[in-house]
């Protein structure tokens, strides 16, 4: 191949399919109001539709959709979207070609063929689809049980996560593959574990003093954040750390670059910490009251007398599970003492004591975990404590420099200190004695914590991440010492991204994380770890949550067969996704019974395991239906293929699913072609059809579309939610509900046409305006506002009358507190002490692997942002082909020209598992002895190939199958060893370096193949 110049011609001229209609509307483009089904436009009017932008799944970027006679003309940023600062990226604009394609999917299909042929497609009807659909899955039900039936779901169309829910529930399989298993979902199992749910997410949006930005890209992405907010965030922070294997976009602008060698994130997050410690740059009042560091360890319990001590917590799923820890409680030391109430030594006791406050235990005290109350209501408090939650609510205002114009800064609420006065010890060590009259030695779980952290030291961790020690010591002390210490918090969160999700230690490089940002101050403060944005509208049947009424997780009896869960004892208190490699075993091997049927939404089996064996597994299913917008790989192993909604052609409910506080909606804008249908009303026809129902309400059992998006809004209203006030003077509890109930509440808006149009004239809210008490309010670790839903989900489960927790002071986790030592980690594996601490080990293949690295001397990176790609998505849009037609493998210069490789050349990379071809762009921003590559990359136009060419280019084809973080199960996709050498006619297929169908007709690699030309959009034939 020879250079990789593109044209830029088409794509930079937005209106490059409507010259003409275009330049028609000029600057008297008019705002409409589009109704809850469609925003029918008529004549030679041109409307412009405000919306949320899905041509990711990652961010939810305010846009304008331009619709000129019912058609879709452009798509440009919506200057009023504060939290995408008016963006519209390539992968936006060019929504409009994916809409528009003239391969998209217009009916229902059934192959006619055996698998390994071509598929011979004929339409049939919806009729007949579900029928066959139904017809299947009761007959594989019946043979081999509902558990041999998995459902799969991946990211990005609005609305496709129902398939983890809702149908796995009324199929009654507790199986499901996800692409959250190696996608944010690591992150979220983390934070759930030991702070909250998905409290990984970072808000960036208030522009943090300091930014970190860890393991990924979002100035190219839109990952979690928009590009622009990206860039604007970085440029006005007073440092920018970049913590990556490569150089990215931004990198070159950063204060400091943390380059670390692929999979080494945990040990440098813990040689952070180790600074912070020593330096003593924690917020020592945060990590006493709100950590569990002051809790005692017992490390002379045996397994049989903490299952005796033991109480039960409760999974998100709202089922329960036994904690059996080393932690010091009462029910240790005293016959008959709570289980929940955990001892801390507080040096202060003996002046307490002078002033006629005594403790139970003497020097020890104790904090009350029994959060509902099984044994008495001080749960959430400490012996003795007084907390009122009109004091805790006592602050100020947020003064966070560099917000946009209008942006609410939210209420800080100062950080209380103990009263009474007690101090918890965090270091030292103390005698107590057992019940059983032994007297044992514990120590505080800070001091476990400090000796983990050395371990890590610089010195130690530069020698695994390649970092020099002092770059490592100088970047940890700017982001832990305090800009503004006036402030009360920290310089701001870690935005800890997708990358530290892939080298098998994905959990514990979260935990680490997420302690990081805790100690320093940063746990739910103005730019710091806030999770996802509450707001009082759900997208329920339709949206991010996808509840129908009694749908969650199965019960215990069926979720038991779950797959993965031997393998990964954590998925039993996790339980949110089996395990996909050992599902694709399940298929081809019947271990631990037989796998026979898919149903998929949206799912990419190239994103995570080893692709060759997925493929070899789809291919190997009895039946399986996949509901796509177009052909795509899996489409070539289905037997039913449903046509489904472009993100233009729907309405939901949105809010932004990170911490960016945005309330808004997708707008349906046009209608979707000929029988495509929107996926929730797939989902709810087959549940009709299947007599089961989809809402508890007598005579709407399978409620229209208009229903279920009004009742999705139908609690933002002005009056103020139900909530508690907590009053405890001395140890004595005693509480006030306040507000509306739920089922009281007068709705801001009846109908989905109102909030439509006031979303249409006003643009989006602001949920700090929208939830004062909630959202708009720092620190509800301290006011109870992390506890107030009882969901530990991004939305609430309004329509099943949940949502109103306890507003207890503290966090979800079995403690109540932020923990540094894991209660779960330890409960589901007693047999590895290392993990209950935030541990790393190196990558399974990586370059410390034995003598791997003699043959395969490089480590391989992949994952890497393409602002016009959104990872197996967009390959067939002509504008972002064009752009960037072929997989790119970045090379060092110097290792290039070592191996006789040029920029441009095409070059095979070789695994053990597997070789793939891309194409070199060197670039001195990654390490000599690190590549890397590209993932998921499929070829569109080889349709003569079964899994069109998936084989040729897909990098997930070099993994091991089995190389998986032991505890979510997630694929090592990012530190592995592999060689490389260049493509001849030699030693490529039809002598050819370019990738070639099995006709040998090569695929499209340059901006000027007239293939692209045959993929522009087509209006017609949508009837």
């Amino acid at each position: 191949m020879g250079d990789l110049t593109m044209s830029r011609r088409s794509f930079v001229k937005t209106a490059a399919i409507t010259g003409a209609a275009v330049a028609a509307f000029g600057t008297s483009t008019q705002s409409a109001l589009a109704d809850q089904t469609y925003p029918e436009v008529s004549g030679q009017d041109t409307v412009e539709v405000k919306t949320c932008c899905r041509g990711c799944g990652k961010m939810e970027c305010g846009v304008k959709v331009i619709v000129q006679n019912g058609r879709a003309i452009r798509i440009e940023g919506d200057e009023g979207a504060w939290q995408s600062m008016g963006n519209c990226c390539t992968k936006s604009q060019s929504s409009i070609q994916a809409a528009y394609h003239p391969d998209r999917l217009h009916y229902p299909m059934k192959r006619t063929n055996p698998k390994g042929e071509e598929p011979g497609w004929v339409r049939i009807s919806w009729d007949e689809a579900m029928e066959t659909i139904i017809k299947n899955f009761g007959d594989i039900t019946e043979k081999y049980g509902a558990e041999s039936i998995v459902c799969q779901v991946g990211t990005s169309r609005v609305w496709c996560m129902h398939s983890e829910s809702i149908l796995k529930n009324f199929l009654g399989t507790p199986n499901n593959v996800e692409a959250w298993q190696i996608c944010k979902g690591p992150r979220h199992f983390a934070t759930t574990m030991v702070s909250q749910f998905a409290l990984s997410w970072m808000e960036t949006i208030a522009r943090p003093r300091v930014y970190v930005q860890w393991a990924g890209a979002s100035e190219l992405s839109n990952y979690d954040d928009s590009c622009r907010t990206t860039v604007d965030v970085a440029s006005r922070a007073d440092y920018h750390i970049s913590v990556d294997p490569r150089m990215a976009n931004m990198g070159k602008e950063a204060d400091y670059w943390q380059c670390l060698r692929p999979g080494t994130d945990g040990a440098l997050a813990l040689a952070w910490t180790h600074v912070i410690i020593e330096k003593k740059l924690y917020d020592e009042l945060y990590v006493k009251k709100w950590t569990n560091a002051p809790f005692l360890v017992c490390e002379d319990f045996d397994d049989q007398w903490m299952l005796d001590n033991g109480f039960p917590s409760v999974r998100t799923d709202g089922s329960y599970w036994d904690v059996k820890t080393h932690l010091l409680k009462e029910s240790d030391i005293k016959e008959g003492g709570s289980p929940f109430k955990f001892l801390v030594y507080d040096n202060n006791w003996e002046q307490l004591k002078a002033q006629g406050i005594e403790h139970e235990y003497g020097p020890f005290t104790w904090f009350n975990a029994d959060q509902e109350g099984r044994i008495d209501n001080t749960g959430g408090f400490w012996e003795g404590e007084n907390y009122s939650t009109k004091k805790a609510y006592e602050g100020h205002e947020a003064q966070q420099d560099s917000l946009l114009p209008g942006q609410v800064q939210g209420w800080l609420p100062d950080l209380l200190p103990f009263d009474p006065a007690i101090d918890p010890a965090i270091e030292g060590e103390f005698e107590i004695t057992l019940k059983d009259g032994r007297t044992v030695k514990v120590k505080p779980v800070w001091e476990h914590y400090k000796a983990r952290a050395a371990e890590f030291k610089p010195e130690i961790a530069a020698e695994i991440t390649g970092i020099p020690a002092e770059q490592i010591e100088e970047a940890a002390t700017v982001y832990g010492t305090r800009l503004d210490p006036e402030s009360g918090y920290g310089n701001g969160g870690i935005q800890y991204m997708l990358a530290q999700e892939h080298a098998c230690n994905c959990v514990q490089n979260s935990r680490a994380l997420d302690n990081l940002c805790g100690i320093t101050g940063n746990m739910d403060t103005p730019g710091g770890m806030r999770g996802p944005t509450m707001v009082p509208i759900d997208g329920d049947l339709q949206g991010f949550s996808a509840w129908a009424p009694g749908a969650s997780t199965p019960p215990a009896e069926i979720m038991e067969k779950q797959i993965g869960m031997e393998k990964f004892p954590l998925l039993h208190w996790w339980q949110f996704w089996s395990d996909a490699s050992s599902v694709w075993d399940a298929v081809l091997e019947g271990d631990p019974y037989p796998v026979k049927a898919l149903w998929n939404e949206s799912g990419n089996f190239m994103s995570q395991t080893n692709t060759a064996r997925a493929w070899e597994a789809l291919c190997n299913l009895e039946f399986f239906v996949d509901l796509n917008l177009w052909h795509t790989p899996s489409t070539d192993a289905a037997d039913i293929i449903l046509p489904v909604a472009h993100w233009i052609e729907l309405n939901s409910p949105r809010a932004s699913q990170g911490a960016a506080g945005a309330m808004g909606a997708t707008v349906k804008c046009v209608q979707p072609p000929a029988e495509a249908k929107y996926d929730p009303e797939i989902v709810m026809d087959l549940a009709r059809r299947m007599g089961v129902p989809w809402n508890d309400e007598p005579g709407n059992e399978w409620p229209s579309i208009e229903w279920q998006l009004a009742d999705s809004i139908k609690l933002f209203s002005n009056e103020e939610w139900t909530y508690t006030e907590y009053d405890v003077k001395n140890g004595e509890v005693s509480f006030e509900r306040k507000g509306t109930e739920l089922s009281k509440l007068t709705p801001k808006y009846k109908t989905w046409d109102e909030y439509v149009e006031a979303f249409q004239r006003d643009g989006w809210w602001q949920a700090k305006e929208v939830d004062p008490k909630q959202w708009g309010t720092y620190r509800r670790y301290q006011t109870g506002g992390f506890r107030a839903r009882d969901r530990v989900w991004a939305r609430l489960d309004y329509t099943a009358g949940n949502g109103i927790g306890d507003w207890k002071p503290g966090f979800f986790t079995p403690t109540m507190k932020q923990e540094l030592w894991s209660t779960v980690m330890e409960s589901h594996h007693p047999d590895h002490p290392e993990w209950f601490l935030p541990s790393w080990v190196e990558p399974p293949h990586g370059p410390k692997d034995g003598d791997r690295i003699k043959e395969y001397p490089l480590t391989a990176t992949t994952g890497r942002r393409i602002p016009v790609y959104f990872h197996s998505e967009h390959r067939q849009l002509p504008w972002c082909r064009e752009l960037w037609p072929v997989p790119r493998i970045e090379i060092n210069p110097e290792t290039a020209a070592e191996y006789g490789i040029e920029q441009g050349d095409w070059v095979w990379i070789e695994s053990e598992w597997g070789k793939i071809r891309e194409v070199a762009d060197l670039y001195y921003g990654v390490d000599k002895n690190v590549v890397n590559l590209e993932h998921t990359w499929w070829y569109p136009e080889l349709s003569q190939n079964a899994g069109h060419g998936i084989e040729l280019s897909a990098v997930n084809n070099l993994i091991d199958h089995h190389a998986q973080d032991p505890h979510a199960g997630s694929s090592n996709l990012r530190a592995y060893q592999v060689k490389i050498y260049k493509a001849t006619p030699e030693n490529s297929p039809f002598n050819n370096p370019v990738p070639c169908g099995v006709d040998g007709v090569p695929i499209i690699h340059t901006s000027d193949d007239p293939r692209l030309k045959e993929w522009l959009p087509d209006y017609e034939g949508r009837e």
